[in-house]
Order: structure tokens, then sequence, then C-alpha cells
């Protein structure tokens, strides 16, 4: 028996409709494993702007931090996109990576074989079923760099600065290099190291880690020609390594490709066990409170985080069969339905997925 303390960060959209079902989830896996789960609400992202008028409260952050791990609904939407930049819903994502020493995001896109007609990539480039795993660095570059604007020589500019140190990029492709070991020994590598200074010390870093792992097939290829290729023939990649921002496009892309951002998991990882795991769809504030969102992302997210935080392998594996068994039933929501098939909704998709692990 075990107990674990969950802080969980409903947030806005979608958020605490999705997060309702995977607690239901890991509640059954409690039930069945003997273990306890003690879920603590905390506000975060729109929904604390609204009630207290900061995207991300200390006592939240303490919260988090006091517990065993995260898990996140999803921030952001339009009502709050008047915000200055450094209040708005999505900084509480950075403020908690940053408090919690997150650096590496785990992001699967996974197609399941009952799915496989879902995805708008041909069947004869996608086959029947994908799996790879996008490693993405979350502390560093684009996204953290030095920032402002300023007068130049064509009126006011702004400015940006992608940045990287050894120590960043050397822990995220440990990271990666042993993800690869778990899989098909490959990782690639995305960078633009033919025009970007900090893209040649990444791959400079990724080659020299590389030497570590010498069953490891280490690819590397430019972002745009990276971005044709996942649709041109995905089949080709198992792990790929990339820097913040480069990650941030090419996980969405990927999710895509699967054919429903509301199937896929995503977990960010530090050097401890303390870890922050979301959905990656997003808050989706046009379905928000109708009961049409995918719970499954949030139920495989939960799955993760047995996984990597609590190292609950048996566990999760039994979540991620249950999905399985779900989908492979036909059980639809409807973002994966097609013409003609029953529509579950939110609510009634988790209690099928219930039903397969009982």
């Amino acid at each position: 028996m075990a107990d674990f303390k969950i802080a969980v960060v409903s947030g806005d959209g979608i958020g605490p409709e999705v997060t309702r079902e995977s607690r239901r989830v890991l509640e059954k896996i409690g039930s069945i494993y003997n273990h306890t789960f003690e879920f603590t609400e905390v506000l975060a992202g729109g929904a604390a702007l609204d009630q207290v008028g900061e995207c991300l409260p200390k006592s939240s952050l303490e919260t988090c931090l006091a517990s065993d791990s995260v898990l996140l609904g999803a921030v952001g939407g339009p009502k709050w996109e008047g915000y200055p930049g450094d209040q708005r819903p999505e900084m509480a994502l950075l403020g908690l990576r940053k408090a919690m020493g997150l650096f590496a995001n785990l992001r699967p896109a996974i197609i399941h074989p009952a799915l496989s007609d879902a995805s708008p990539i041909k069947t004869n480039i996608i086959g029947k079923s994908l799996d790879i795993l996008i490693v993405r660095e979350l502390t560093g570059g684009i996204y953290f760099g030095e920032r402002g604007r300023r007068m130049g020589a064509l009126g006011e500019e702004a400015y940006d600065v992608e940045a990287y140190s050894e120590t960043e990029i050397r822990r995220i492709a440990v990271t990666a290099f042993e993800a690869a070991m778990k899989r098909k020994k490959r990782v690639t590598s995305i960078d633009k190291s033919n025009v970007m200074e900090s893209g040649r010390f990444w791959r400079s870093i990724v080659k020299d880690v590389a030497k570590n792992y010498p069953e490891i097939e280490l690819n590397h290829m430019f972002v745009d020609n990276a971005a044709m290729q996942l649709i041109k023939s995905p089949q080709q990649f198992d792990v790929i390594l990339t820097t913040n921002m480069f990650g941030d496009i090419l996980s969405d892309e990927a999710a895509m490709i699967t054919g429903s951002i509301g199937l896929l998991p995503s977990a960010s990882l530090g050097s401890s066990t303390l870890g922050m795991y979301e959905p990656v769809h997003g808050s989706a504030p046009d379905i928000a409170g109708q009961q049409k969102a995918n719970p499954i992302s949030s139920i495989l997210t939960a799955a993760m985080m047995l996984r990597y935080s609590f190292a609950l392998n048996e566990e999760a594996d039994a979540i991620e069969r249950a999905v399985e068994d779900t989908l492979n039933s036909g059980c639809r929501t409807e973002d994966i339905a097609t013409e003609g098939e029953t529509v579950l909704t939110t609510k009634q998709m988790c209690d099928e997925v219930l039903k397969h692990l009982g």
C-alpha cells in the first residue's frame, strides 16, 4: 500500500471536466491496487486571475511543491488575451516548471490501431500504428532568454534571445537517449545549425552525449525538414530530441497526425520524482461545459504520472490497456467518431474505461 499527494490544477475551459475523469480512474486504480491518492485542488491560470488577480498565487505554488506530483487540466483562453504578457494564464505553467525544476517534456504521439483511419495522413504512409516520443527541453531557449523592446534604426523593435547552456543541452540529451534505450534505440535531434549559433552548439553537445550511448542510432535534422518529414514519413522517427520552441511546434504537429489532440498525454520531469502531468489538448473553450471533451488524454496523463513519478508500472499498464480495450470496443467521443457512430459524453467515455479496468 502507498499513499500519494497529488496537487490538481483543473484550470480553465475543459480542464475541470477532464481532470474530474482522470481522478475517477486514479481512485479506481487505488481501490484495485490498495493505494491512496489524496487530491488537493489549487488555483492557477485564468481561473486564478479571475478569483485572486494573479495567474500563479504563492499558496498554489507552495501546495504543488509540497505534493508528490501535479495533475494539470488546461490553462488559458481568449477571455484573458488582453492581459499583459507576464500576467497571462500560460505564465503559470512557466512559473510551475521553473519552481519545480522541470526541464524535460515527454510527449508521446501514438496512433491506436483502432483509430488508424482517423489520421489526416494516408494509411499507406502512416500505417496502422505509430509511436513517436518527443523529448522537448523546457527551461531554456527563446522562451526564457533576454527579451524586451528598444529603438532601432527602423523605429521601435522587439527582441527575444535564444540561448542555451551546455548543462541544459546535456541533461535533456541524456533524457532522450535514456528513453530511446527502452524503445527502438533511435534519436533524431532537431536544430537549425545552418543559421543559428545556438543550433551549432546544441548539435555539438548532443554529439558528445551520444558517445556514451553507442547502441543508439543518432540522426540530426533541421527543424524545417523535420516538420516536412513528420508528414511525409513519420514512421522513420522513434525519439525526437528538440529545443523548447521547436518542440512546442513539432509536438503539436505530431499530435494532429494521430487524428485527435484529445488522445495524447504529456509529462514534464526534472531530476526528482516530482513531475507535472498535462494533456496536450489545451483549454478548448468552445466546448467547455458541454461534456464533449475526450477524457482519454487526461486519463493517459494520469497513467504517465503513475509510471514516472510513482514507479507504479503495473498500474500504469492497466490504465493503458483499459483505454486500448475501450477504443477497440468502438467507444467514441465526438472528436474521434465517424459518421453513424454513437457519440459518448466525457463522463460516459470514462465510464467505459472504468468498466475495462474492473
